[in-house]
C-alpha cells in the first residue's frame, strides 16, 4: 500500500492555522500543501479569484469544477465541490447526470461547458468543444471557464497523486 503524505500540523503554521480558523474545520489538502507554505500562500487568492465571483455563473462554475473532479476520480474535490455546489442550485440529480454524462437536466450552454471541460481534462485542446462555447459565451467567460477547468484539473492532481482523500 503506497505511503500517504502526512500533513502540517496547523500549530507549526501561522497560515494554515489562520486558513482553518476561517473554514472552521481541518483541511487536508491545506494540510498538505502547507509543506510549501509559499505555495500555499499564493493558491488561496489565485483560487479565489478563478473559482469566486466573476463573468461566469456560479452554476456554471460548478458544473465546470464538478466535470473535471468527476472525470478524474479525484474523491476529495468530488466531495468537496458536491458540497458547494448546493449554494449554486446544483441538486443531486444534477450531480448525477455529470457522473453518468447525460445531457438532462442541462441548460444548452451548460452542456456545452461541461463537454468542453470533459474534453480539456481528457485531451488538454478540447478544439471542437471549444469552439461550440462561442454560442453561449463571450471570450471573457471562456478564459474564466478554462481557468477553472485548469484549476480543478491541478488540484484534482494534486489530490490524487499525494492520496488526499475527504475526511482525511
Amino acid at each position: 500500500m503506497p505511503i500517504s503524505i502526512q500533513g502540517v500540523d496547523p500549530t507549526h503554521s501561522q497560515l494554515l492555522a489562520s486558513l482553518e480558523a476561517k473554514t472552521k474545520k481541518p483541511n487536508a489538502f491545506f494540510r498538505v500543501m502547507a509543506h510549501r507554505p509559499e505555495v500555499l500562500k499564493s493558491f488561496v487568492p489565485l483560487y479565489g479569484a478563478i473559482a469566486g465571483a466573476g463573468v461566469v455563473e456560479g452554476r456554471v462554475k460548478e458544473l465546470v469544477y464538478l466535470t473535471c473532479s468527476i472525470a478524474n476520480q479525484c474523491a476529495f474535490c468530488t466531495a468537496a465541490h458536491v458540497a458547494s455546489s448546493r449554494k449554486a442550485g446544483i441538486t443531486e440529480d444534477d450531480v448525477r447526470a455529470l457522473q453518468e454524462g447525460g445531457e438532462q437536466p442541462f441548460s444548452a450552454a451548460e452542456r456545452a461547458a461541461i463537454a468542453y471541460a470533459r474534453d480539456l481534462t481528457r485531451t488538454a485542446t478540447a478544439a471542437e468543444s471549444r469552439e461550440a462555447l462561442f454560442a453561449h459565451f463571450t471570450e471573457e467567460q471562456i478564459v474564466e471557464i478554462t481557468l477553472v477547468a485548469a484549476l480543478a484539473n491541478f488540484t484534482n492532481r494534486f489530490n490524487n497523486g499525494l492520496r488526499i482523500l475527504p475526511g482525511a
